[in-house]
């Protein structure tokens, strides 16, 4: 009788888990203890042992794919057996992958998508007039009480030449307008119905994410938005530090480094200022009575 393979739960703190090689492909022999797959999890790649025992009739992911734990990802049975009611009754879908930067594990190749945005824009005649004339209101140098008085005369006041300084236009010339004397239309409400056509190109690539880079990128927002930060610069002079730290490297098994003194440093204000090593807990404070430190060092797609 055919028998499921489930994704198991490699971690404690695992949910979903990457396929990152088959060492088996569909129609050949497995036997319990066999290691079916390489299998990424938030922590490491681990191999997946399997447990039943026959021929290996399906496999419901592709190398890169992932999936929830507890999800099906394989079938074993005898050679030519009918499993597609075991698929029905528990479908696998693969995990969504999430997006973040990639990591160096076996993927498929990039996806490339690239859609040309090339249309003629055209605008009508009328409009465009029309535009031109609402940005020439806005330059349009004329007092209030000439604009008032041009529009109870019914006055175009775009038609009238301005005798104030930079060509303002003022009430005398509102008064002293007559028809003849009338300013030259703008070069550019002569707009001619021709289309403007914009060019380009937009582009993409997709890479999948290893699950160490999902875990990260959650354990860098939750240390983010779940603790108070502040930021503090100060200028120190590292002088003697360097003195003592070629002092200690001539007596020490291992080499210490300016960032060992700096941690060293933290540890000792963690120390005299007990406050500060603290966790905020939601309804209470809890004050730790020891001290640990983490550092971080950011290789190539990854962090130690």
């Amino acid at each position: 009788m055919a028998e499921v393979v489930r994704l198991p739960k490699m971690s404690d703190t695992m949910t979903e888990g990457v396929i990152v090689k088959w060492n088996y492909k569909v129609g050949d022999s497995v036997k319990s203890g066999d290691i079916l797959a390489e299998v990424e999890t938030d922590k490491a790649t681990m191999d997946m042992e399997v447990y039943a025992k026959g021929t290996l009739l399906h496999l419901a992911l592709q190398e890169g794919d992932a999936a929830p734990v507890d999800s099906i990802i394989a079938v074993v049975g005898a050679p030519g057996e009918d499993f597609s009611s075991l698929l029905s009754a528990a479908p696998v879908s693969a995990a969504p992958a999430a997006p973040a930067t990639a990591a160096p594990i076996p993927a498929a190749a990039p996806v490339i998508a690239a859609e040309p945005i090339a249309q003629p824009v055209s605008m009508p005649v009328a409009e465009s007039v029309a535009l031109e004339s609402t940005d020439s209101d806005d330059r349009l140098k004329a007092s209030p009480l000439a604009k008032k008085l041009a529009q109870d005369k019914g006055i175009d006041i775009h038609q009238v030449n301005g005798s104030g300084e930079n060509g303002r236009i003022v009430k005398k010339d509102i008064e002293n307008f007559t028809p003849t004397a009338t300013k030259p239309a703008p070069a550019s409400a002569a707009v001619t119905n021709t289309a403007v056509v914009v060019s380009g190109t937009e582009g993409f690539h997709e890479v999948n994410v290893s699950q160490m880079r999902k875990t990260i990128a959650a354990r860098l927002g939750e240390s983010k938005f779940s603790a108070p930060h502040f930021y503090l610069t100060l200028e120190i002079n590292m002088d003697k530090a360097t003195v003592a730290r070629e002092q200690m490297n001539t007596i020490s098994d291992v080499k210490i480094s300016m960032n060992d003194l700096v941690i060293k440093a933290s540890a000792a204000a963690l120390r005299k200022n007990p406050n500060i090593n603290s966790s905020w807990l939601g309804t209470k404070i809890r004050y730790n009575h020891h001290i640990h430190i983490g550092v971080a060092i950011a290789v190539e797609d990854v962090l130690l």
